[in-house]
């Protein structure tokens, strides 16, 4: 295509150190079975499994595993080749149209944050880039651009998610969204709204919450949400720790919504999600 390449790579046998290089920046995703990566001259290595994905600079060589390849279960990976001038291009419009809240901030894509999680968005976004990609359609290129566009925007709202929702104690002090991340942490049982986190980072509440969302792919609201989520997972876990007992302790004022939203995102119901883990734990003891 005219500004990135598409390819399948697909291993049927077991292998080791495979090298594996691209001539610019390259965006990979596992679709099928395990990797083990050795990249940056084996200073990082770790499993690659679906629903990873793994960016890399231009030039830099892959070393990989494949340790579990069969004829029946093939490991399947995509790599998407990305022209540097695409990638500039687009840091460029959103550096000048959407500047970042911290002005010592800018868009990039981060080399440290090379291993990420897909989310939901990422995935639709590759999906259909793939799709696309095996089109004959005159007008091709053009919507590849776009969702070559969103990829990098989807990636760099991720990238930015690791780093102040990762690292918000270190950077409170100095980043407004790592001081509302760490007040949403700390008050999970508080009533969190949007116009008290925009006080705190010392913004409009329409200025807060589209700088938040166009930073990091989400709303505050859906942040603290998925906050809540995540620690009631953790609570349901300890045997002592009820249904109700989770949700009023995490701020929710109705257990059916409470169970509403917790399976909207875990998939199972928080008593069957308790269930298992309790099960879990004792066929570990």
């Amino acid at each position: 295509m005219e500004h990135c390449e598409m390819n399948v790579f697909e291993t049927y046998q077991p292998s080791e150190r495979v090298n594996l290089r691209f001539p610019d920046l390259v965006y990979t995703a596992m679709l099928r079975g395990k990797k083990v990566m050795h990249l940056f001259d084996n200073r990082q290595s770790f499993d690659y499994v679906p629903g990873e994905s793994v960016i890399m600079p231009s030039n830099e060589t892959m070393v990989i595993d494949f340790p579990e390849a069969s004829f029946k279960t093939p490991a399947q990976c995509i790599a998407l080749a990305i022209d540097e001038r695409k990638i500039k291009e687009t840091v460029e419009i959103l550096n000048n149209q959407f500047a970042k809240t911290n002005e010592k901030d800018s868009w990039s894509l981060a080399s440290d944050q090379f291993h990420i999680q897909n989310t939901q968005e990422i995935s639709y976004t590759i999906d259909r880039i793939m799709r696309l990609a095996r089109e004959s359609n005159p007008g091709k290129d053009i919507f590849v651009n776009m969702a070559i566009q969103e990829l990098l925007l989807r990636l760099m709202q991720t990238q930015a998610r690791g780093l102040i929702f990762g690292h918000y104690k270190l950077l409170s002090s100095s980043n407004r969204f790592a001081r509302v991340v760490e007040f949403v942490k700390e008050n999970l049982d508080q009533n969190l709204t949007v116009e008290k986190l925009s006080d705190l980072a010392c913004m409009s509440k329409p200025h807060f919450f589209r700088s938040f969302k166009r930073e990091f792919g989400l709303s505050p609201v859906e942040f603290i949400i998925r906050e809540r989520i995540t620690k009631a997972r953790e609570l349901l876990q300890e045997s002592k720790n009820s249904v109700s007992d989770v949700c009023f302790r995490l701020g929710f004022q109705s257990v059916n919504y409470f169970c509403t939203l917790f399976k909207k995102h875990v998939g199972v119901s928080p008593g069957r999600f308790k269930q298992g883990a309790l099960v879990a734990a004792c066929t570990y003891d």
